[in-house]
């Protein structure tokens, strides 16, 4: 049995109509995120569950991964190859495949290699029979194992990705499986970056149409049936800043390589992170009521960034609402909320809390305040 671990990568979802424009895509499906943040910079359809084709083999890889990561597996163990995942995974399938021969040994690591860059469907049977049993349970453990991870949209019937009505899984959840893994497993995921592997004496170049035509792409999988269209997961570095890409249901290799070149370039181009407050910064001061002091300070314990379409900073705004307090307040009492927002459309909340105490003022300064407040009505 796999021993699983949860991960630290999150995903922060604002409202969908906020990142429906300014930018189109051909895509059906698509949605952009900075990885660092896990913030969504674009989205079309992004929450739909959708066939993923081969895009199913970044979970298989997870699942492998996870694998290792618990001694179950390790880059050197020998695999046999089934007739059954000779046979519908080689070439007679008419899908992707790795060559593979039947009943041959052939290493996890080669394996791996041969399910990432040359999108193996026997790789991926092979692997699936070693750690389920059979594609069918092993499938069932990949739906779990998503759900675990927070990919609520995941159900999966095959380690392929081969065409099966219930075969879905979002646009984001690919995403937000993508962002898991790299930072899981960063010395894997340069797999993803390598050009071409050769397996059973037949050389096979990797399909992402990124590689070596974007500046910093170094991932990750590609995928297309006559179903789900063509697709590709994408994530590329530059500068430090990293986004990933998801984009289905076009037409023709062509046709990806377009789109996924618009919206990687948009996503490094045309998209920012603004960092609008930092954690501990002084948001200014509250008056108290019946307090020593006329005020207390304000300060704020998150870090606050938003996205923003280079066209649309200017919309974002600002704002503190508050009900003035009454002595006395403690330190690190909440005193208020920042409210951030987009053209009416609120982005977030974030308390703010009493930098200092206050205390009360005595007897007789309370009767002369409330009988100041009287005459001014």
């Amino acid at each position: 049995m796999l021993r699983f671990f949860l991960s630290i990568f999150l995903v922060i979802l604002l409202p969908a109509s906020l990142l429906a424009a300014p930018i189109q895509t051909d895509a059906k499906q698509a949605v952009i995120i900075d990885h660092d943040t896990g913030i969504v910079l674009f989205e079309k359809n992004a929450r739909d569950p959708m066939p993923p084709a081969s895009m199913t083999k970044i979970m298989t890889v997870q699942m492998v991964l996870e694998a290792i990561d618990a001694g179950d597996l390790s880059e050197d163990t020998l695999l046999t190859i089934s007739e059954d995942a000779w046979r519908r995974g080689g070439a007679a399938s008419g899908a992707s495949t790795m060559f593979l021969a039947p009943r041959s040994e052939v290493s996890v690591i080669d394996l791996l290699r041969g399910l990432i860059i040359q999108s193996g469907n026997d790789a991926a049977i092979t692997f699936a029979e070693r750690l389920g049993g059979s594609e069918p349970a092993f499938a069932d453990m990949m739906t779990q194992r998503a759900r675990e991870l927070g990919l609520d949209s995941a159900t999966f019937r095959n380690a392929t990705g081969w065409p099966n009505e219930e075969h879905r899984i979002s646009a984001l959840d690919l995403a937000k499986l993508t962002g898991i893994q790299i930072e899981r497993f960063p010395d894997y995921y340069d797999i993803y970056a390598e050009r071409s592997f050769s397996w059973n004496g037949i050389s096979q170049d990797n399909r992402n149409p990124l590689l070596g035509n974007f500046t910093g792409a170094d991932g990750v999988k590609t995928g297309s049936t006559s179903v789900a269209g063509f697709g590709l997961v994408a994530s590329a570095e530059r500068n430090g800043i990293r986004r990933t890409v998801v984009l289905n249901g076009l037409t023709s290799q062509s046709e990806r390589r377009r789109v996924a070149m618009e919206l990687m370039t948009a996503a490094f181009d045309q998209f920012s992170i603004l960092q609008l407050y930092e954690n501990g910064l002084s948001m200014g001061e509250l008056p108290v009521y019946l307090g020593k002091s006329e005020t207390v300070g304000l300060v704020i314990r998150d870090t606050v960034t938003v996205p923003a379409h280079r066209s649309e900073r200017r919309l974002i705004k600002a704002r503190i609402d508050y009900v003035t307090p009454t002595a006395p307040v403690d330190a690190g009492a909440k005193l208020a909320e920042l409210i951030i927002s987009k053209e009416g459309v609120e982005l977030g909340r974030y308390p703010l809390y009493a930098s200092e105490s206050v205390d009360r003022i005595g007897f007789f300064g309370r009767v002369a305040t409330s009988l100041a407040q009287k005459i001014r009505g």
